[in-house]
């Protein structure tokens, strides 16, 4: 089955353009213009991934993207005019899973939906691992293959790149993981200096979720000047 897309922007012929990019890759799609048919849409059906203007008139993509994070861990990618690093550093730190800027090239948006398909898990390019594998440290487990992180039986909801984050940690426990590994291995994109601003919201955020629910602060631990660690 194909991947159900949601389009958020008040732009329609920016919107017509993705949609006539996602019909040609036969993905499915829902499209708004507003914030609020949005949520309610996303109330009822099944979405895989969402791309979401900032700019809008009544609901920001900034404050939709919070609603959605507080029940969804689909993928999310932001659209934006705006050139300052202020909003891309918003939007990762509500738990954006990418980001780009207005204007676009469609075949690199469309490149950048099927990666983040993949790697969330809910689209089936043929090469996906049939082999289950698990991690169980420090009271939590880690399921690759569904993309699930649990403790006490309970699910704890983390964004698909934050899981991948603390699978790269967990499964090199006691190991020193640098940014740059963090961040190429997890984005799959060559690193650069301010990508560290990325991996260090990232790590924040998954610290804060696992705080919430283990009340422990010292689970990932920053070893200064050269990455991050879990010792279990």
């Amino acid at each position: 089955m194909n991947a159900n897309i949601l389009i958020v922007d008040d732009e329609k012929e920016i919107a017509d353009v993705v949609e006539l990019y996602l019909k040609n890759d036969d993905y499915q799609f829902f499209t708004f213009y507003n914030g609020k048919d949005a949520l309610a849409c996303i109330e009822t059906e099944k979405i895989d991934l969402a791309i979401l203007d900032i700019m809008m008139p009544d609901i920001s993509g900034l404050e939709l993207l919070k609603e959605i994070r507080k029940k969804y861990t689909f993928p999310v990618i932001m659209l934006t005019a705006k050139t300052g690093t202020m909003d891309k550093i918003n939007g990762l730190t509500m738990g954006a899973d990418d980001y780009i800027e207005k204007p676009f090239q469609p075949l690199e948006l469309m490149a950048r939906v099927k990666a983040q398909l993949r790697r969330a898990n809910k689209y089936n390019d043929g090469t996906r691992e049939t082999e289950s594998e698990s991690i169980e440290i420090s009271g939590l487990i880690l399921k690759k293959d569904e993309q699930q992180c649990i403790y006490n039986e309970q699910e704890v909801v983390l964004t698909p790149k934050q899981f991948s984050i603390l699978w790269l940690l967990a499964s090199n426990q006691g190991k020193t993981i640098s940014s740059e590994r963090l961040f190429e291995e997890v984005w799959k994109a060559k690193y650069f200096k301010n990508d560290n601003n990325t991996v260090m919201v990232h790590i924040r955020n998954i610290r804060e979720t696992l705080l919430a629910v283990t009340g422990r602060r010292d689970l990932i631990k920053t070893v200064w000047g050269r990455g991050y660690r879990i010792d279990g």
